[in-house]
């Protein structure tokens, strides 16, 4: 009570704008926004193929649950959570999913919690993924989830709505019990959903004003789509899109953007998810560091071929100029041969005369 939760602790030192959203949207419906992430599938696909033969057998859920508890871990804020206006860092990294025990209309449904450090392998994830539902596919397992909720469901109507009102307004004051508060599925970090197990599209899902989740994902079927590769050239390619529907209120903008940026790259390269972080709380830059892939431009040298130079003519402004140039050069030849005629001809009658006498 009085600001002090069992889940989580108080965050001091905010700026005004952070510290005055959750007044301004005091429900969590009020500032859920809506993204989608499109991921193509060639790297998970050969991710998956090449740790087969290893004998790890991996599916899209391990590695996109491992995403979500690395990113939680390394980007601190989107653990957060909203409550009667203030907001709370979280003690732990949580992550709900609902499993069906049987694919029948008919079959149970049960809601799992799992809690991680952050700090795990994608080895170590999957083990703790695989082991909590088998343990909770057997018919004969109640999870502790079903059993509170079952107690619940037992009470009269009234009664019912009277219980759940004195259980939010325990959770509004920090004052529900711990073990509560650790089987509620709906005090968790993050809520995931399956779609693509029952070969369903995604969805944009919304986030309950019950409890503290401030992230929820569902994960649809992977389709063929169409798209443009390094905005020339359009081709075809298997994407994954995963629906997101994320409080507002804990993070800004350009830090929810960076960690989406840096969520899509750690499914689409899940080998930087098999090394485990350090346990002394440190986080490496490289896990924080989103992969850019750069193409290489090659310098290709275009050889010339050599032109003859050819002498640039200048065009005659005035023709009758030239026309008259040109008369007066052949007139003035014309006289020069018969110059030369008529001394020819004087030189010749001269030699003539000269003989006779």
């Amino acid at each position: 009570m009085f600001g002090f939760r069992s889940d989580g602790k108080k965050v001091k030192g905010m700026g005004i704008i952070d510290k005055a959203e959750p007044f301004f949207m005091p429900q969590r419906i009020d500032a859920v926004n809506y993204t989608t992430v499109k991921l193509k599938c060639d790297s998970i696909d050969e991710f998956i193929a090449r740790e087969r033969k290893n004998g790890m057998h991996y599916s899209y859920m391990h590695i996109v649950i491992a995403a979500i508890v690395r990113i939680l871990y390394v980007r601190k804020k989107l653990n957060r959570f909203i409550m009667r206006g203030s907001i709370y860092q979280r003690n732990t990294i949580s992550v709900s999913m609902d499993i069906k025990k049987k694919l029948e209309d008919d079959g149970e449904q049960v809601t799992l919690k799992m809690f991680f450090t952050g700090r795990e392998s994608i080895e170590e994830i999957k083990k703790i993924i695989d082991e909590e539902i088998e343990k909770n596919l057997s018919e004969k397992e109640v999870h502790q989830t079903t059993k509170a909720a079952g107690k619940l469901t037992k009470l009269p109507d009234f009664l019912f709505r009277w219980t759940m009102a004195f259980v939010r307004f325990l959770d509004r004051h920090g004052a529900l019990p711990k073990s509560l508060i650790k089987a509620s599925p709906f005090h968790t970090s993050c809520f995931i959903t399956n779609l693509k197990s029952i070969k369903l599209n995604y969805i944009y899902h919304h986030l309950y004003n019950f409890g503290t989740t401030t992230i929820f994902v569902a994960m649809g079927k992977e389709q063929m789509e169409p798209y443009v590769e390094n905005n020339k050239e359009l081709k075809i390619a298997k994407i994954l899109t995963l629906g997101m529907s994320l409080d507002e209120r804990v993070a800004d903008g350009l830090y929810m953007g960076k960690s989406l940026r840096l969520f899509s790259d750690y499914i689409s390269n899940p080998d930087n998810l098999k090394m485990p972080l350090p346990d002394d709380g440190t986080i490496p830059k490289k896990a924080t560091k989103i992969v850019k892939f750069r193409k290489t431009k090659k310098k290709v040298k275009i050889k010339k071929d050599k032109k003859e130079k050819t002498k640039k003519i200048k065009p005659l402004h005035n023709k009758e100029k030239a026309e008259a140039k040109k008369a007066a050069a052949k007139a003035n030849k014309e006289r020069k041969m018969l110059e030369k005629l008529k001394e020819k001809e004087m030189k010749k009658l001269e030699r003539e005369q000269k003989k006779n006498k």
